[in-house]
């Protein structure tokens, strides 16, 4: 049984200028011990999509439509009160930039207490202990030493340790993890991944990873869900998206991505273009002013999702010409 929900998630910033509709009818599920990626260019609507799940949405942007469920449980209506008692004790978050999520002015012990006291029966002396044993647990030599610093006496890669710290204090359902590595040098990058799914396999929860990054991707997703101006493009097993794209614009990103194994000086292949204003959506396909095999009728009408395998769906009208695509899931995968 899946532990979240999702269904036809809508969510628009409401500007001067007119309406942006970031997520456009997201819809997929997550199930108890699985990490699910969401990759997608920045703008594609991944963090918003994240933002809305934890109702943390700043003016002018709010849910305008869909269902959030979370082990049943309808989140979208719920006041403020009672989505702080789901944030943290259900469904932690890391943010991108840790500098900018811890406060300077506050030390690294003092903030980790706060979010156990607020979101557990616990006393300052059992808060502190917790602390101490949660940073000890992500890798963070001398915790005892380092509660009483602060941020900016921390390394990067140590500043994201306590960010995980502080999502897992309260031993959540769910991670979500918006681009955790994404201001980190490759090495700490390949030991904070190490770290998250070592402590999933510990604590058993669910991971929503939103990255950029097809390498993160591809080294711990279970499934993916491509995104691209707010909808989805593509989803799929890991394996499958890798080696089986079935949309342009996830042949592009992996397009671009070097072949370390290739023995010639070959050029990697930008996607043309430049991503989508979501003021002003196209009438079709919205990656097909940037689709060098784009057709008339991906200027004139939205795909939708069809199977192109067991656990592979593409919204391409590509597939579509070729005779790739199905209206139901197959019993096996044609490839």
């Amino acid at each position: 049984m899946s532990m979240l929900e999702v269904r036809d998630l809508h969510t628009s910033f409401f500007t001067p200028s007119g309406e942006v509709k970031a997520v456009n009818g997201l819809s997929f599920s997550l199930e108890k011990g699985k990490v699910l990626g969401i990759v997608g260019e920045s703008g594609s609507g991944k963090s918003v999509t994240a933002y809305s799940i934890l109702q943390i949405l700043t003016s002018p942007g709010r849910i305008v439509s869909g269902s959030i469920r979370l082990h049943g449980d309808e989140l979208v209506g719920k006041s403020e009160e009672e989505m702080r008692r789901i944030r943290g004790n259900k469904i932690s978050i890391i943010f991108q930039d840790p500098m900018t999520s811890l406060n300077p002015t506050f030390t690294i012990g003092n903030q980790l207490r706060e979010a156990i006291l607020l979101h557990t029966d616990r006393n300052r002396q059992q808060a502190d202990a917790r602390a101490i044993e949660m940073l000890r647990l992500v890798g963070i030599s001398e915790p005892e030493k380092r509660i009483h610093q602060y941020a900016y006496e921390l390394s990067g890669g140590m500043r994201q340790r306590v960010m995980i710290a502080m999502a897992l204090a309260c031993e959540p359902d769910i991670l979500i993890a918006d681009e955790p590595t994404t201001a980190l040098d490759v090495t700490i990058q390949a030991q904070i991944l190490e770290l998250m799914l070592q402590l999933q396999k510990e604590l058993g929860m669910a991971i929503i990873m939103i990255t950029h990054d097809m390498g993160v991707i591809a080294s711990i997703c279970d499934e993916v869900i491509v995104m691209y101006a707010g909808g989805v493009c593509e989803r799929g097993t890991t394996d499958a998206i890798f080696y089986h794209p079935m949309h342009e614009y996830t042949r592009g990103l992996m397009r671009s991505i070097p072949d370390m194994n290739d023995d010639e000086k070959t050029r990697l292949v930008p996607i043309s273009g430049t991503p989508i204003d979501l003021l002003h959506m196209p009438k079709g396909c919205p990656f097909s002013p940037r689709c060098d095999r784009a057709m008339k009728i991906c200027l004139q009408e939205k795909p939708r999702e069809y199977w192109v395998g067991h656990d592979h769906l593409s919204a391409c009208w590509m597939n579509v010409k070729e005779g790739l695509c199905m209206t139901e899931r197959p019993e096996e995968d044609p490839k």
